[in-house]
C-alpha cells in the first residue's frame, strides 16, 4: 500500500505490482552500503514510514533478507542488522577472495575487446567520482566493474555463486575513507589491466589481494 506522492523522507515512493520486492531491494542496499549497522534495530513502523508503504511488504522483507543472512530475528528484541563473528567474517573474506581470484584468471583468458571497452568506461566514471570526491553512484558503479568481470569469466554458475556471496559480505566491504576509495578503484584498473594482457597468474593475484585488503578494516575492528 503506497500512502502518497512522496515519502516521508522527499524521496519518491515505491510503487510496483511487486512491492515487498522493491522493499526487499531498499532494505538490502541500506544494509550492504553501511547506512545500517552490524546490531542495529530494524523497526518495522519507522522504515514502513521512511519508504511509504504499509508494514506488511517491510515485514516480508525482513524474513526474506533473514533467510539472506543479512538480518536477524531475535527473540523480543525484533529484526536487527546480522553481525559478523571473526571466525565466520574471516572465512567469507576467504571464499570470495578465491572466487574473484579465479574469475579474475577465467577473464584474462576468455575476456573480449568488446568487454574491456564496457569495462574501461566504469573505470573512467568511478575514477572520475573519485577524483571529484563524489561518493554518491560509486557502489554501484563497483558492483558493475565486478559484474563485467564476472561476464569477462564466462562461467555462469561461478558468477551466481559470487553474486550470491557478494551480497551476504558485501557490508564486509563498506570503504570507511577516501583513501580507501582511492585504493579500491586503483586496483580495480591494476586488475584490468591484467586481464586485458592476458596474465592470468597475475589477475587471479591481484583480484585476491583486493578482496583481501578491502576487507582489512572490518577484520581489524572485529579483532579488538
Amino acid at each position: 500500500m503506497v500512502r502518497g506522492a512522496t515519502g516521508a523522507n522527499g524521496r519518491e515512493p515505491i510503487m510496483h505490482q511487486q512491492l515487498s520486492d522493491l522493499v526487499i531491494a531498499r532494505l538490502r542496499e541500506s544494509i550492504t552500503s553501511g547506512q545500517y549497522k552490524p546490531g542495529d534495530r530494524l523497526v518495522e513502523g519507522r522504515i514502513a514510514d521512511e519508504l511509504d508503504v504499509s508494514r506488511v511488504p517491510v515485514r516480508e522483507a525482513l524474513r526474506a533478507l533473514a533467510v539472506e543472512g543479512l538480518v536477524e530475528v531475535r527473540p523480543r528484541h525484533g529484526a536487527v542488522v546480522a553481525s559478523f563473528d571473526p571466525a565466520s567474517a574471516r572465512e567469507m573474506v576467504q571464499i570470495r577472495a578465491t572466487l574473484e581470484g579465479l574469475n579474475a584468471r577465467l577473464a584474462a583468458e576468455r575476456c573480449t575487446p568488446e568487454l574491456v571497452k564496457r569495462i574501461e568506461k566504469v573505470l573512467q566514471e568511478g575514477n572520475a567520482k573519485v577524483a571529484a570526491g563524489e561518493t554518491a553512484g560509486l557502489l554501484e558503479l563497483n558492483a558493475r566493474f565486478h559484474d563485467l568481470l564476472y561476464t569477462a569469466g564466462a562461467n555462469a554458475m561461478l558468477a551466481e555463486l559470487m553474486r550470491s556471496l557478494r551480497d551476504r559480505s558485501r557490508m564486509l566491504f563498506v570503504n570507511t575513507n577516501d583513501e580507501e576509495v582511492r585504493l579500491t578503484w586503483e586496483e580495480h584498473a591494476a586488475i584490468l589491466r591484467a586481464v586485458q594482457s592476458g596474465d592470468a597468474a597475475f589477475a587471479a593475484l591481484l583480484a585476491e589481494r583486493h578482496v583481501t585488503r578491502a576487507a582489512q578494516y572490518y577484520l581489524d575492528h572485529l579483532a579488538r
